[in-house]
């Protein structure tokens, strides 16, 4: 693309922005999303991102981590035992899982960290959930796992696992919950990103934005195949509900 002498690279994920980041410190990048832009060093504030990075970020630290691993609990709430699926070569997982660690001392929850880095792995990762008895599935955002979210909801299908996610997109593939932003709001809200750079102005200039849309949709057909009720006040708070 560099060669190619592009006007602007939009990424979508925080891996594709740091191998933009690395190959070019003059061409716009905007990202479409990242995990947690500000956390990973991809800038320096969310008023003023500098360098030739803006865009959108999930959010501006990893807290929301906690707040899914609650939303679980209500799922499932005799799990005591919860599955953490991570990505050892995203950036911003070390963070989400601290979050998740924190959270779970309070919601008196057992905390299984199983790790896959590439598609090829996540079998394993589910057999190793399954022979530690976890209860329950937390799969932190991660492009490559969006990129497999129907293999990763069949396996937790097939291994009886309320699994929460942080994409809907989770939940039209079979997947139970997912709470978290919009994925169709932020690559249109990046939209607008790049027509500001394309009418002149600088990406350092442009305030990195979060999120305003967070979605909670839930899957009733999928909870009545794992024998779940799902209480009516979650069901109420739900956003959309899959039938």
């Amino acid at each position: 693309m560099i060669r190619l002498k592009v006007d602007i690279i939009v990424t979508t994920s925080s891996g594709t922005t740091w191998a933009a980041k690395s190959a070019t410190q003059s061409i716009p990048i905007v990202m479409a999303a990242s995990a947690n832009a500000l956390g990973e060093g991809l800038i320096t504030s969310l008023a003023h991102p500098g360098g030739n990075i803006t865009g959108m970020t999930f959010l501006a630290g990893p807290e929301i981590a906690g707040k899914q691993l609650q939303l679980l609990k209500e799922v499932a709430p005799g799990a005591s035992r919860v599955a953490v699926l991570t990505n050892p070569t995203n950036r911003s997982h070390v963070a989400f899982a601290r979050e998740v660690k924190v959270a779970a001392q309070s919601l008196a929850v057992q905390l299984q960290v199983v790790e896959a880095s590439n598609p090829e792995q996540l079998e394993r990762a589910f057999v190793a959930m399954t022979k530690e008895h976890a209860a329950a599935l937390l799969v932190l955002t991660d492009s490559m796992f969006v990129g497999q979210r129907q293999r990763i909801a069949d396996l937790a299908a097939r291994s009886r696992l309320p699994a929460l996610y942080s994409q809907k997109e989770f939940v039209d593939e079979g997947g139970l919950v997912s709470y978290g932003p919009s994925l169709v709001d932020m690559f249109r809200r990046a939209a607008t990103h790049v027509e500001k750079i394309l009418r002149g102005a600088k990406p350092g200039d442009i305030p990195v934005e979060q999120p305003t849309k967070f979605e909670l949709v839930i899957n009733a057909k999928t909870a009545k195949a794992l024998g779940l009720t799902i209480s009516p006040s979650l069901v109420q708070r739900a956003d959309e509900v899959i039938q």
